[in-house]
């Protein structure tokens, strides 16, 4: 038994320093400007949002309740609090919860992913053109 005690010892020791060494190789590092690009859900819509107090949203003008567990992400993905942004309105996606209707998850977006083309409430999004709507070349046949 006598004879185990340094190994262990050494055991133990090899790893608490291995606990202590940071996992920098698992951690990727956060964008230090809102240029990174984010991937949004595709059921994520673009609008304005001013948060009113406590659950009261107005989101594209239209009063609505957050969800309890309402997500306010900034430009570099931090968690931010709905209370601190009370009284102010900005472009964002967001997300609402089908079954409520409740607004669910918000993304505070950067002027860069707001030029970007995104769908909005009322927009009509498909994947083909009518006639109608290509030049006016490609009409006369």
């Amino acid at each position: 038994m006598t004879r185990c005690r340094p190994l262990i010892t050494a055991i133990a020791a090899l790893g608490l320093l291995l606990a202590g060494l940071p996992a920098s190789s698992q951690q990727q590092p956060l964008a230090t400007t809102g240029a990174a690009a984010r991937n949004f859900p595709a059921s994520a819509l673009r609008g304005s949002v001013t948060f009113v107090s406590g659950n009261k949203v107005l989101l594209n003008d239209n009063a609505v309740r957050s969800a309890p567990g309402l997500r306010v992400l900034d430009a570099r993905n931090r968690l931010v609090m709905p209370v601190t942004l009370r009284g102010n309105t900005y472009t964002v996606h967001y997300v609402l919860e089908t079954s409520t209707g409740m607004l669910q998850t918000v993304w505070l977006i950067t002027e860069a992913e707001a030029a970007r083309p995104r769908a909005a409430p009322g927009m009509v999004v498909r994947n083909f053109k009518f006639e109608s709507e290509l030049p006016e070349s490609r009409q006369q046949r």
